[in-house]
This record gives C-alpha cells, structure tokens and sequence, in this order.
C-alpha cells in the first residue's frame, strides 16, 4: 500500500488492553487432625492465593476416613494433607489416595521439616510445603496445584 506521495504507508494497530485475567476457582479439601494447623493453612493461603487462582470453598477434614470418603466422592480440585497429624498423617494419607482414587486431585503435604521432601515424593504428592508454615510458600504451592487441574477457560 502506498500513500498520495508514492511512499508506503506503515499500518499501526493499537493492541487492545486485555481484560482480567481468566480467575480459576478451586475447591479445597483440608486435612489435619490439628485446628490451629488448618486455621493457619486457610490464613496462609486466602481466598485469593494468586492473582488468578481464587479459592471458592474450604472443607476441613480432621481424621482420614473422612478425607477417603470425601476425595471418592470427587468434587476437589485440590487436597492438602498434613503429615504431622497422627495416628495417620498425611504422607501415608497421600499414597493412599494416589493409589486407590480414580483422578485423584493434586496433593500438597504439609512435612514436618524441608529434609522430608523425600518422604513427600514417595507419598506420590505434588508439592511439599514444610512446617513452620510460610504463608507465601503456600499460597505459591496452592496456584501452583490449582491451575494444573482446572485451568481457566
């Protein structure tokens, strides 16, 4: 294309600013058999622990064979499992469940220190995240396991 004075002419086109982000919404299901350790992974983590990724429900689970129960019936999108709680904790939990649940959803496992990442991965978890909990660690980890299994359309 040329312009009146037989030069080209240079088409610009002004990108349009995106709207918001697409927000992926997840239900979570809690497990530990400890009430301040659930009431700090629901502080730690938010509503909104990214800035696409927002949580829409919590269900808190304190003994197993309610998380069996409730991981079988399906309808979460994210499980995390404390590996402190007791007689059975999470970790043993989480193999459980990754071996006996059809699509099971993606598993954070609270451990009790960073060098119990191993024990983590033989549970067959997603992520790790060690006590003493780091807010941002896991709100980081949640986003993570979030937008895996439900990403935003």
């Amino acid at each position: 294309m040329t312009d009146s004075h037989g030069g080209a002419t240079i088409s610009t086109h002004v990108a349009e600013a995106a709207g918001p982000a697409p927000v992926t919404t997840i239900r979570v299901l809690l497990f530990s058999d400890d009430s301040a350790t659930r009431d700090a992974v629901r502080l730690g983590v938010g509503r909104r622990p990214a800035r696409d990724v927002e949580v829409s429900s919590w269900l808190e689970c304190a003994t197993p064979a309610a998380v069996v129960a409730e991981t079988e019936g399906g309808g979460f999108d994210v499980l995390i499992l404390d590996g402190e709680s007791s007689p059975i904790g999470g970790l043993g939990l989480a193999k459980q469940l990754k071996n006996e649940v059809f699509d099971c959803p993606p598993i954070l496992v609270l451990t009790g220190r960073p060098q119990d990442a191993w024990l983590a991965a033989w549970s067959q978890a997603d992520l790790a995240v060690p006590h003493p909990l780091d807010p941002i660690a896991l709100a980081r980890a949640v986003a993570d396991l979030g937008r895996r299994t439900n990403p935003a359309a």
